[in-house]
């Protein structure tokens, strides 16, 4: 079927497929009808952004939403709100903290009821891999999660158990059987048991707990049960850039192996976390400033799928800021909103540039999960589209923050970058009006 044109953007940087050019993008029925030459388009109403960039939406594959069961950390309308502020169009929910966690076909319908009709931004659903659920996994696949998640370290939560190497093992030959994505919490429960546990305020101490072997010794077991099993396997939030040379070797021998990173990562330092400021924990754990440089080698080398923000609030009181015990404190660092701004400052100074911040925040976490009409500015695609200033400095302000629970490491940063606009199936994103993002289901996307 062939639409009417209902809105012309013209920006003089468009960041298409091909590269950055001066564009006119048109939409029609909610998808991009073409991409035309700069005020070449007529017939529709014309929206001139001038300088101003015009992305496609960002796609973030990692996101706890928590609701229901633990809506008061987080919940289905504070959290898209905050996606559509930072640029983010589609993300997808992790099947924790939610209570019934995503492990079940009658919890995935549970979240998709809560869910529908309050959603800012289009979203997604993934599954849950744990101890004795492997009959749930094709009935959750065939109802359209994009894979499904598994800890190899205790989770937070008693209902997300981690598993073992053998049931690991089973997990990846179920899903390799139906040709599953596997995301993977990749840390060591043994290397974590063996490392000191200080409680305090000192960041040392809480980074000493967690340290660099628990990642490298959980990647090395789980290629190993990759390669065993056949499964497509990602890596979750590698924090530690010992992580890597295993990642490429691994993809060397033909072990489909993907890995992500996060922006904390990317943009804090250990040595830059104040004593007893508990809003900077999260596992695993921010590391040094030469690891930070080291990652973002990483990123240069095409070691990294996609960077996506593992949002992952909690109240404020579950944070011991009041204490200052990074032992005792949830750990989580909620970005959604600022992921983009703090990812390009990043890179900007480094040396990047805006289109390999895109590839990294759109194109790779849509290739990731196979969402063939999302992460990109194309005839065809889903007309997910940011207005994006790359040169205006702000100060994050909690209070501006839409997630439910206003705690940042990120308060009183100043950052460059700031979303104008963000459109949704062509239309404004209005986080005050009503929502009209989708539930998203990976047999009608992955098509």
């Amino acid at each position: 079927m062939t639409h009417t044109p209902t809105l012309v953007l013209r920006s003089r940087r468009v960041f298409t497929p091909a590269g950055e050019l001066p564009a006119d993008v048109i939409v029609a029925g909610g998808r991009i009808a073409d991409v035309a030459p700069y005020r070449s388009a007529a017939g529709a109403p014309v929206e001139d952004l001038g300088e101003l960039a015009l992305l496609p939406g960002l796609v973030d594959t990692h996101v706890h939403i928590n609701e229901p069961g633990r809506t008061a950390w987080e919940g289905f309308t504070s959290a898209t709100r905050a996606a559509a502020a930072g640029g983010v169009t589609t993300l997808i929910d992790m099947p924790l903290n939610s209570i019934p966690a995503t492990v079940t076909l009658d919890a995935l319908r549970v979240k998709q009821e809560v869910a529908r009709g309050r959603v800012y931004v289009d979203v997604g659903f993934w599954g849950g891999a744990i101890p004795g659920n492997t009959d749930e996994l094709e009935p959750l696949y065939r109802a359209g999660v994009y894979g499904f998640k598994s800890f190899l370290a205790p989770s937070g939560v008693d209902e997300f158990p981690h598993v073992n190497a053998a049931e690991l093992a089973e997990a990846l030959t179920e899903q390799a059987r139906l040709d599953a994505l596997a995301i993977i919490h990749a840390e060591a429960p043994h290397v974590l048991d063996a490392a000191p546990q200080v409680p305090g305020r000192a960041y040392a101490d809480f980074l000493a707990s967690r340290p660099d072997a628990a990642e490298t010794v959980a990647v090395e077991q789980l290629l190993d049960i990759a390669k065993r099993t056949g499964a497509r396997v990602h890596v979750l939030h590698v924090s530690s850039a010992r992580v890597l040379p295993l990642l490429d070797a691994a993809r060397a021998d033909g072990i489909a192996v993907t890995a992500e990173t996060c922006p904390h990562y990317l943009t804090l330092v250990a040595e830059g976390v104040p004593a007893g400021d508990t809003a900077f924990k999260c596992c695993p754990p921010i590391r040094s400033r030469d690891n930070r440089d080291r990652l973002w080698r990483g990123i240069e080398a095409g070691s990294f799928a996609a960077v996506v923000s593992d949002h992952s609030p909690c109240t404020a009181d579950l944070k011991r800021l009041d204490v200052g015990d990074f032992a005792a404190a949830w750990g989580g660092i909620a970005s959604l909103q600022l992921g983009l701004a703090t990812v390009w400052t990043e890179a900007r100074a480094r040396g990047f540039e805006l289109a390999d911040v895109v590839a990294l925040m759109a194109a790779g976490p849509a290739r990731l999960v196979g969402l063939a009409r999302k992460g990109a500015i194309a005839p065809g695609y889903d007309a997910d589209l940011v207005a994006f200033d790359p040169d205006a400095v702000f100060t994050v302000d909690p209070a501006g923050l839409h997630h439910r629970n206003p705690v940042t490491p990120y308060a009183g940063r100043a950052l460059t970058g700031t979303v104008r606009t963000t459109w949704l199936a062509g239309a404004p994103v209005d986080v005050h009006g009503s929502p009209r993002g989708r539930l998203l289901d990976r047999t009608e996307t992955a098509t």
